[in-house]
């Protein structure tokens, strides 16, 4: 029997142009701050743009984001609030700093309901910020959400690559859009990562060096817009 979630989900997606799942293979790779800081650049481009943190394992856009005090509001669904140009919603609105230790069934019940209750209306770009890996949640996204492609994050380390492997093959057999490649923490000028995206048959977006900076710009949009992760974003949001 389907879920008449699933034909809701459908409509609720209808208005939106384009959805871009920023995901990875593992955590700590910076994925969070990918997503964020390109919801921010489209949005100051002139977009219609929303970000939807769904990181059930650890989410934290709210914390890079410095977004606090706002919460959706109940009409016909869950409307997300506004900040700095964005349409925002995550599942902390619902799970606060208490951790969410979903399998299975739950966690596509979540998903589910989370993405049939918000209404998002007319958005150029929705960002999805995913849980790392190839767990439930990403599987479920590409069951409901047909039209998603993905942006993939990594490190220069090989260990980090080798889970990015992974998830492109099986979105590759799955025939999921893939936008390309980020390389985030550059800290050398060897081009390993690049060559071996390349053979994969996949985009390499940029290299994004690592930022000292970043750390002392969270929670302030501002600040964060000013470093060069930001400026080399804005470079990489041009291709998505």
């Amino acid at each position: 029997m389907v879920d008449p979630r699933v034909s809701i989900i459908e409509e609720r997606m209808r208005t939106i142009r384009n959805i871009v799942a920023v995901s990875s293979g593992k955590g700590g790779v910076g994925k969070s701050l990918v997503a964020s800081t390109l919801a921010l650049t489209l949005a100051r481009k002139g977009c219609r743009v929303g970000l939807f943190d769904l990181d059930f394992t650890s989410p934290s856009t709210h914390i890079i984001l410095g977004i606090k005090g706002l919460q959706p509001k109940e009409e016909k669904g869950i409307i997300p609030p506004k900040f700095e140009g964005l349409e925002y919603m995550s599942i902390i609105y619902y799970t606060s700093d208490y951790a969410t230790p979903l399998r299975g069934a739950d966690t596509s019940n979540v998903l589910l309901e989370l993405l049939s209750i918000t209404r998002w209306g007319e958005l150029d770009y929705l960002i999805l910020d995913m849980p790392p890996g190839i767990g439930d949640a990403t599987l479920d996204l590409i069951r409901f959400l047909k039209r998603t492609k993905f942006l993939v994050v990594t490190t220069p380390s090989q260990l980090a690559f080798e889970t990015v492997k992974k998830l492109t093959t099986l979105l590759k057999e799955l025939g999921i859009p893939i936008v390309g490649l980020v390389e985030n923490m550059k800290m050398d000028q060897l081009e390993t990562i690049q060559g071996q995206t390349l053979k994969l048959g996949l985009v390499y977006l940029g290299k994004i060096p690592y930022d000292s900076k970043i750390e002392e710009s969270m929670g302030n949009v501002d600040r964060l817009l000013k470093t060069g992760f930001a400026r080399k974003m804005e470079k990489i949001a041009t291709e998505i």
